[in-house]
């Protein structure tokens, strides 16, 4: 299993420790630097800048949202960074879901989800492969463009540079299983949003018959700590938020994937308190159990015992959020 660092997307601005953390991942042996977007960082433009201060680490994005770009300016941006790097760039990519993709992006947000990702993907394979210009009949990403507000006089192109590696990996960050299914058969990996290695049979029917060297990586908050209810302190506060706050109250993947792990009156009820403004409780309601059991807290020889279930299961990458370089060292050494 290998370990990657991610970082996510900044705050207020950005994390300054961000740029020493990825440089002492690399020279820990990770293998792959992970960054973010929401809606206000963007992903590549941090990866690029720990690219230009690194030699050998991959580059990743968990994830860029599709909805935030056109399948082609996507394209255009991972083969971009993939030749400054020298081939190490990962495309991880996401939809998102309706409040972001309508309320920041100004867009609708696809009434078949499916659909649309599978259409995303193959304008990026593509762009690519550069084996000629860019054509798909879509109900989504039409290339070229054949609305009734078009002109039609659009013309299919191919880029006019040549990618550096027409198999650049695309990964998806997909939660529903119809969506995790669809991931193995279009994209090089999946990127879980919350990963238990105590209940991987959440997951077993949509990861029947992986293509070969298909990539599982999924994210740990990850801390060396005396007192393990403090270290799980972040992970609440992250689950709140993502539970109670980044979806519709009737429409919230990631409280449908928490409900599906085995938590749905606990989700219910966090989403009831931050939506009832009560932000603090709900992140006090999320259940310590479910914080432990997807991260990675507590005294280094607890941290040991619990890597060894990680291993021990699908994951391909482990992908660590971690705030400390001691934290970082030590899973090094562990994983070694």
């Amino acid at each position: 299993m290998r370990l990657g660092l991610a970082l996510g997307y900044w705050g207020r601005g950005p994390n300054p420790a961000h740029l020493d953390l990825a440089t002492e991942a690399e020279r820990l042996g990770y293998d792959s630097v992970w960054t973010a977007e929401a809606w206000g960082s963007d992903a590549f433009t941090p990866l690029t800048w720990i690219a230009a201060h690194t030699s050998r680490i991959r580059l990743g994005t968990a994830i860029a949202q599709m909805a935030a770009r056109t399948p082609t300016a996507t394209a255009m941006q991972a083969l971009t960074l993939d030749h400054l790097s020298g081939g190490r760039m990962m495309l991880g990519l996401g939809l998102s879901g309706p409040q972001v993709v309508e309320g920041w992006y100004g867009r609708p947000f696809p009434r078949s989800p499916l659909t649309a990702t599978r259409e995303y993907v193959d304008v990026i394979r593509q762009v690519l492969r550069r084996e000629g210009p860019v054509t798909l009949d879509g109900r989504f990403h039409s290339h070229p463009y054949t609305g009734p507000d078009g002109t039609g006089i659009g013309k299919a192109l191919k880029p006019i540079t040549h990618p550096l590696r027409p198999d650049l990996p695309v990964l998806l960050g997909a939660e529903g299983p119809k969506n995790i299914a669809q991931t193995t058969r279009i994209a090089d990996g999946w990127l879980p949003l919350y990963w238990s290695p105590t209940r991987t049979d959440v997951y077993q029917a949509a990861l029947t018959d992986l293509p070969k060297g298909f990539v599982i990586a999924p994210m740990a908050r990850a801390r060396v700590c005396k007192d393990v209810a403090e270290g799980l302190l972040p992970v609440k506060a992250m689950l709140g938020f993502y539970i109670g706050g980044m979806g519709h109250a009737a429409r919230n993947f990631h409280a449908d994937l928490m409900a599906r792990m085995g938590y749905a009156e606990e989700a219910r009820r966090i989403q009831e308190l931050f939506l009832a403004g009560r932000r603090e409780e709900a992140v006090l309601a999320v259940p310590d159990a479910f914080a432990d059991e997807i991260s990675l807290v507590g005294p280094r020889e607890r941290i040991a015992e619990r890597l060894e279930l990680w291993r021990a299961g699908p994951v391909t990458d482990l992908l660590v959020t971690a705030p400390d370089p001691d934290t970082l060292r030590v899973l090094a050494e562990l994983n070694s």
